[in-house]
């Protein structure tokens, strides 16, 4: 019995198998047809996707736009050096006597290069005020060869502008671009003229707006951008990639005096507005109230016995018979805000305050005592600063 039990399980493995086969045979086209599973993937929409060498291969057409406007700036000034205190020793005195030739003061002459911009073709040219400040005589050099003096207009220290005058027939003038409306990453040209070598072009991207409270000028509102400046290139353009002007180069930050890829612009847009007010008043108008101020603190809440947020600022000062003195504002007063304006800090006071022209009323939110006043202010002109940088 034992065999056949074993021929019986082997006659059944074997139709089982048969079995399988077939139903093999019948599903196996729909499993290779099967498709794996999808991953899902998101790709940017056709449109937005840049095709291949879609960027400007060459920034010549803007160079040529700009350059010819974009001019050097040679500065002369005599300068007088004092004599050595040894010469005035008494005891020196006594031994050498009065050496009159290497005792009185002597007199060189200093030079200084830099870059300025032609705003029109009436022959106004923006460039800083540290270029020319001082100079006794000032030489433009046109890219075209042609030279000629310049007649000091007018010059702002608080911005760092200065606006010069030549006398040349077609003139070349630099096509203004909007500077509020550039964006961190835009391309931008770099055009003056470092270490004296001549007119030369460099390349970066504006690496960020409106960076102020840097040290260098009283009214900050500058351009960051990584193309090379150097020392010469101060007064010179920066413009766009099609070659229009959006700032005027100025500073950098350096630890060795060359280029680390850290420059700043005065914003076209401030330079224009500078450059009117000095043709139209030979100086920019600005308002002044005579008050100084600090952000108010959660530590000067406290001493002052205010039932208060620390919010706005304190007065920490006051000039005598100022706009803000005969206002009626008194030190220990906290202005919340100017014009309906909050106040955060000190800067922003006194931009808020110079933005407005000579005569102005300026209306100021103030708390005193732990009761709020409403005063009125008339701006004066702000006095002038100065003219070191």
């Amino acid at each position: 019995m034992q065999p056949v039990r074993s021929l019986m399980f082997v006659a059944q493995m074997i139709t089982l198998g048969l079995a399988m086969a077939f139903i093999a045979v019948l599903i196996w086209p729909e499993l290779i047809r099967r498709e794996p599973a999808a991953v899902e993937i998101i790709e940017a929409p056709a449109a937005a996707a840049s095709p291949p060498a879609s960027g400007p291969v060459s920034y010549a057409q803007a160079v040529e736009r700009a350059a010819p406007a974009v001019v050097n700036i040679n500065t002369a000034k005599v300068v007088t050096e004092r004599r050595h205190p040894l010469f005035n020793d008494p005891v020196f005195r006594q031994f050498f006597g009065e050496l009159d030739t290497f005792g009185r003061p002597r007199q060189r002459l200093q030079t200084s290069l830099g870059s300025g911009v032609i705003f029109s073709d009436q022959g106004y040219i923006l460039t800083n005020h540290h270029v020319i400040h001082g100079a006794d005589a000032i030489e433009v050099y046109l890219r075209d060869g042609r030279s000629a003096k310049a007649l000091l207009i007018g010059s702002d220290p608080d911005t760092d502008v200065a606006v010069l005058k030549i006398d040349l027939p077609r003139l070349p003038a630099i096509t203004l671009g909007q500077s509020d409306r550039i964006r961190i990453g835009d391309v931008v040209l770099a055009i003056g003229n470092p270490f004296g070598v001549g007119q030369t072009v460099t390349m970066g991207i504006v690496s960020a707006t409106g960076r102020n409270q840097l040290g260098i000028n009283t009214f900050e509102n500058f351009i960051q951008t990584d193309a090379a400046i150097n020392p010469g290139n101060s007064g010179g353009a920066l413009v766009d990639a099609h070659g229009n002007l959006i700032g005027i180069n100025t500073a950098i930050f350096s630890r060795t005096g060359g280029s680390q890829g850290i420059g700043f612009a005065i914003p076209s847009a401030l330079a224009r507005e500078v450059m009117e007010q000095i043709v139209q008043h030979g100086r920019p108008l600005r308002g002044w109230l005579g008050v100084e101020a600090q952000s108010l603190t959660a530590e000067i809440v406290q001493a002052l016995g205010l039932d208060i947020k620390p919010e706005g600022l304190v007065v920490t000062g006051i000039v005598r018979n100022s706009p803000a003195h005969r206002a009626g504002l008194e030190p220990g007063d906290v202005i919340l805000s100017i014009d309906g304006k909050k106040l955060n800090n000190a800067r922003e006071m006194l931009i808020s305050i110079a933005g407005r022209k000579p005569g102005d009323t300026l209306r100021m939110q103030v708390v005193r005592a732990g009761k709020t006043l409403n005063l009125e202010a008339t701006a004066a002109e702000r006095p002038a600063q100065p003219a070191g940088r």
